[in-house]
């Protein structure tokens, strides 16, 4: 009787809903450090050190001491609310990886664009790629130490974004900017696919 109560118990448990999570942007701009920071497991990481072989590559200009790069992408996990599982998925920000961008972003409800304003520019590829696929996405702006601040809409304007688009501030090194900003997604892309 006791095994019948269990399994009873294991129906009636609701698992969590399981959702794919894009975080793409710019070389430098945080990514890893994102799916790093909120992912209750170790993440996944396939970075590589920088060496001269990328020199005239890869523009460093502004992030010149990193000395590693996402290669294939980054992944790690978290729960919300005992209601999600969100499996985020980093890509890589160099030109030369884009390629890989297609099959990331197969079935993911949005994406994050990170975006650093002293390279603000190097966010349009993936504003552009994601307003293609027609996927939802917001764009959180990590706030490097000694960068200049703008007014959010001061950015919005710059990335010729809709209003619908959602943009805010974020620092990718916080467990709560990154969980606010994981939520606010979510609650942009259900909206915009139509669920509740």
């Amino acid at each position: 009787m006791a095994s019948v109560l269990s399994r009873r118990d294991v129906r009636a448990r609701r698992l969590p809903t399981a959702v794919k999570i894009v975080i793409a942007g710019g070389f430098g701009v945080g990514k890893t450090t994102m799916v790093g920071t909120v992912s209750e497991t170790r993440p996944l990481r396939t970075e590589e050190l920088l060496t001269d072989e990328s020199v005239g590559v890869d523009d460093i200009s502004g992030v010149e001491r990193k000395q590693t790069t996402t290669v294939a992408m980054d992944f790690g996990r978290i729960t919300m609310r005992d209601e999600y599982v969100l499996y985020l998925f980093g890509t890589p920000g160099q030109e030369r990886f884009w390629f890989m961008w297609d099959e990331v972003a197969i079935g993911a409800l949005g994406a994050v664009v990170l975006a650093d304003t002293r390279r603000l520019s190097d966010c349009f590829p993936s504003v552009d790629y994601f307003e293609r696929r027609n996927t939802p996405f917001i764009v959180a702006v990590n706030c490097f130490e000694g960068s200049r601040q703008y007014d959010l809409d001061e950015i919005q304007l710059a990335l010729n974004l809709g209003p619908k688009v959602p943009v805010m501030l974020c620092d990718a090194r916080s467990m709560d900017s990154c969980k606010q900003v994981l939520i606010d997604l979510v609650l942009h892309a259900m909206k915009a696919r139509g669920v509740e």
